[in-house]
């Protein structure tokens, strides 16, 4: 399974970005998707996720209410709508993929993802 974002680049606080991850490659097994950053000098983490149907999503509350996921199962894609983005959210974002024998609740912890992206960069800045 590969995994591709894009849609980074500045933009100004209180602003919005839609990132976008393009999944692809088949292995038979369910995939819940995960979004996590790493801003600078930090740890990555992990801060919300969306299950392999669509039907269940989960956020961190850092980010409840400003951002929001989505996927598209026909383009094998995945969203993440950022909204009033503040320069807290500066950092590198990266798709994840967490795979699955059966469906079940989506997950946001590193260690149960299995496929990743490179990374795209998003900077917070006026």
């Amino acid at each position: 399974l590969q995994l591709v974002e894009s849609g980074g680049g500045l933009v100004q606080p209180g602003g919005s970005l839609r990132l976008s991850c393009k999944v692809s490659g088949f292995t038979g097994n369910y995939h819940n998707i995960a979004w996590f950053r790493q801003a600078p000098g930090k740890e990555r983490e992990g801060f919300l996720c969306v299950s392999d149907s669509g039907g269940n999503t989960r956020y961190a509350d850092s980010v409840k209410g400003r951002f929001r996921v989505s996927r598209d199962n026909v383009e094998n894609m995945v969203y993440l709508q950022m909204n009033r983005l503040s320069p807290e959210d500066t950092a590198v974002y990266y798709c994840a993929a967490e795979s699955r024998s059966y469906p079940g609740t989506c997950s946001w912890l590193q260690t149960d993802m299995t496929y990743w992206g490179k990374g795209t960069q998003v900077t917070v800045s006026s």
